[in-house]
C-alpha cells in the first residue's frame, strides 16, 4: 500500500535530542515559471528535515514577450524575490546549495541577463535544467513524499511546462516535458481575462495535441497508480474537496473535474473567479490549469489522480543528499504481480 512520508519540519527538535551531532544543511532554490521556491533542510541520520520553506509567486513566464525575451518587470519581480532568499540564506548558511531554472528560463532568449544578476545575488550560478532533468527530479521528490512499490504515472502541471513520468518504485523509466503550462496557456487562451467555454475548450485541445506525442508510449508501459504534483494539481484537489466534489483530500476524479469546469464557467472574468478553497493569487491561471488537467485525464483515460506534496525542490534535496559520502540510498523494491493499465 502507498504510504505518505512528508519531509519533517522538526529539525530543531531533532537536533536538540542529539546535541553532540552537528547537522549539515542543504538548500534548494527552484526558479519556476510561476513561482520561485526556497527549501532548506538539515540532514539528520541521512534524512532531510525541513527548517525553512518559502514560495513567492513571480510569474516569470508571464514576462516573456512576443520575441521570447523576459521583460523588465518579470526580471525585477524575480530579482526582488532572490534578494529575500539571499538574506534568508545569509542568516543560516548551508553546506550545499543548488539553484535551478526551468521552462521560462529555458525559453527566454535574454536569460543570460537575468542569470548573471541572479548569480551575483546568490553567490553561485543558476543551472538551467532540461525538461527531462526537471521530470526526473520531480519524480524523485514525489517518490520520497509518497512511497509506492509498484508502477506509477506522475504528472506535474507547471507555469510553463508539464512533465509526465512513468517509473517503477523510485526509478523513473519514461521522462517527458511538454510545452504547456498554466501561465503560458492563460496568456494565450484567455485574452483580456475572459472566461468562456470556447476558451477552455481551445486550451484543452492544445494540451491534447501536445500530449498526443506521449499517449501511445505511456499507455503501452502501463501503471498501477496515477499521481500529480505542484501548485495547479494541489489547487484543483483543494477546491474539489472544499466544494464537496471529492470524497477525500488530495483526490481528483473525472466527475469532479467536470463539476469544477461547470463551477468556473459561472464566472465571466478571471478577476471575478472566487471558489471555495481557491487562493486568490491562483485565480488568474486556474481555468487554464483545469483545461490542461482535463486533457491529461482524457489522454491517459484516468478516472482519478491523487495529489502528492513533493516535487522538484524536494527532489533536488534528495539528489544532493544521495551524493553525500555517508548517504544511505532509500529505494523502493518493485511490487510483484502488478496489473498494468492497458488503456480503453
Amino acid at each position: 500500500m502507498p504510504k505518505d512520508t512528508p519531509f519533517s519540519a522538526a529539525a530543531g527538535r531533532a537536533v536538540s535530542r542529539h546535541p553532540g551531532r552537528a547537522a549539515r544543511r542543504l538548500a534548494a532554490i527552484d526558479l519556476g515559471s510561476n513561482s520561485f521556491h526556497l527549501l532548506v533542510a538539515s540532514v539528520i541520520r541521512a534524512r532531510p528535515h525541513i527548517v525553512t520553506r518559502r514560495g513567492v509567486k513571480v510569474q516569470l513566464a508571464a514576462g516573456l514577450d512576443a520575441r521570447g525575451n523576459l521583460d523588465r518587470g518579470a526580471m525585477q519581480r524575480g530579482l526582488e524575490c532572490l534578494e529575500q532568499f539571499a538574506a534568508m540564506l545569509h542568516k543560516a548558511p548551508c553546506a550545499q546549495l543548488r539553484i535551478v531554472g526551468t521552462s521560462a528560463l529555458r525559453d527566454a532568449g535574454n536569460r543570460h541577463v537575468f542569470l548573471d544578476r541572479a548569480a551575483a545575488l546568490l553567490g553561485q550560478p543558476v543551472e538551467v535544467i532540461s525538461g527531462r532533468e526537471e521530470a526526473r527530479l520531480i519524480y524523485l521528490g514525489a517518490g520520497h513524499a509518497r512511497e509506492f512499490n509498484g508502477r506509477r504515472l506522475l504528472v506535474d502541471v507547471g507555469g510553463g511546462s508539464s512533465e509526465c513520468v512513468i517509473g517503477e518504485g523510485m526509478a523513473p523509466q519514461l521522462l517527458e516535458s511538454l510545452a504547456m503550462g498554466c501561465v503560458t496557456f492563460s496568456r494565450r487562451f484567455f485574452p483580456g481575462g475572459v472566461i468562456s467555454s470556447a476558451n477552455i475548450q481551445a486550451a484543452e485541445q492544445a494540451a491534447l495535441e501536445r500530449l498526443a506525442s506521449v499517449q501511445a508510449k505511456y499507455r503501452r508501459a502501463g501503471w498501477d497508480e496515477a499521481v500529480g504534483t505542484s501548485g495547479t494539481l494541489k489547487s484543483v484537489a483543494r477546491v474539489l474537496y472544499a466544494c464537496g466534489d471529492s470524497r477525500e483530500k488530495g483526490l481528483i476524479t473525472r466527475p469532479g473535474l467536470e463539476q469544477l469546469r461547470a463551477r468556473v464557467l459561472r464566472y465571466r472574468h478571471l478577476d471575478e473567479l472566487a471558489l471555495k478553497g481557491l487562493k486568490a493569487n491562483r485565480a488568474g491561471i486556474f481555468p487554464a490549469g483545469i483545461a490542461i488537467v482535463s486533457a491529461i485525464f482524457r489522454t491517459f483515460d484516468l478516472q482519478q489522480l491523487r495529489f502528492v506534496d513533493g516535487a522538484l525542490r524536494e527532489g533536488m534535496l534528495h539528489d544532493m543528499l544521495s551524493a553525500l559520502p555517508d548517504a544511505q540510498a532509500q529505494t523502493a523494491s518493485p511490487r510483484p504481480g502488478r496489473v498494468a493499465y492497458r488503456g480503453p
